[in-house]
């Protein structure tokens, strides 16, 4: 058995959840439950094929992917933090505008495939055996990912920006008393997270399978959104999680060619029941999940007049 291909899969499976999965980090961290990840993924997606098509250039359609996210965050933002909207409610319609959105931009490119992104020569590096294709031999967003994940990581636990915005997440009102902007932010926060969802979808049409489908997040947003709980809003346990869950999601594509007699169905339904069985477990240790969760998510706040 070649374990090469199999965890060159793993990365290329595990990316987006890791992307979409970081920018919720700091989302959440601030405050803000942005249901509306899945959404956010697939206009990113459609917005990078699209630019990827007209173009030609693979960095164009990064980027317009990416602030696509950001376009479709800050609906979220003002309605929730200017208009003061229940933010699950807001988030779900999110999703459910991201749905239709892209499917109606994406209806002009179905049937039309690309080239995927090159991936980075590193000169010597990628030329090692083993080490070379499984460590040097990919393209810039997966770099990306493990560049962001640690830069998060880092920015959440040492800097005072960090502080601030945790502080935000923890005590919106006390933030506040201390003279911090409490809607700047969260606005801030929640439009990185759409950039990061919006990088994800740019993953998913741009490499992980280069072509527009309807729907063809299949639930890495919600994927996504379980990994910030497992993780238990820490970023090392995030990137943990998202190879964990990326690993759990390609065995459906080898397990069968390995001569294992399992049914087809099953392990297409098994990344989603692993995530249940995941939030159960954790939602049973309330204490967990008190101590580690921000504790003003969710909660709107009123400015003062």
């Amino acid at each position: 058995m070649d374990l090469l291909p199999v965890a060159l899969t793993i990365i290329t499976a595990s990316t987006p959840l890791l992307l979409a999965a970081t920018g919720e980090l700091v989302t959440e961290k601030a405050g803000v439950l942005n249901l509306g990840v899945e959404g956010m993924m697939l206009v990113g997606a459609i917005a990078a094929f699209a630019a990827a098509v007209s173009t030609g250039s693979g960095l164009i359609a990064i980027l317009v992917g990416a602030f696509s996210g950001v376009a479709v965050a800050a609906i979220f933002a003002v309605l929730t933090l200017t208009c003061l909207a229940n933010q699950v409610a807001t988030g779900l319609a999110l999703t459910i505008f991201g749905v239709g959105l892209s499917a109606l931009v994406g209806s002009n490119f179905v049937g039309i495939s690309l080239e995927p992104l090159p991936q980075l020569n590193i000169g010597v590096l990628s030329t090692i055996p083993i080490l070379g294709d499984l460590l040097f031999g990919h393209d810039v967003l997966v770099y990306l990912s493990f560049l962001m994940i640690l830069l998060v990581g880092y920015f959440l636990s040492k800097t005072r920006s960090g502080l601030i915005l945790r502080a935000v997440g923890e005590s919106h009102d006390s933030a506040h008393a201390l003279g911090y902007s409490v809607l700047t932010v969260r606005y801030l926060a929640v439009l990185f997270g759409g950039f990061m969802s919006g990088l994800a979808g740019s993953y998913l049409s741009l490499v992980y399978t280069p072509l527009w489908a309807e729907n063809m997040t299949a639930g890495r947003g919600w994927i996504a959104l379980a990994l910030v709980v497992f993780g238990t809003w820490r970023a090392g346990r995030i990137a943990f999680g998202a190879y964990l869950f990326g690993a759990i999601t390609i065995l459906q594509l080898h397990v069968q060619g390995w001569g294992i007699n399992i049914a087809s169905q099953f392990m297409t339904m098994l990344p989603y029941l692993a995530t249940v069985i995941v939030l159960v477990f954790i939602s049973s240790d309330k204490m967990k999940i008190r101590i580690n969760a921000p504790q003003s998510i969710g909660k709107v706040f009123y400015p003062p007049r």
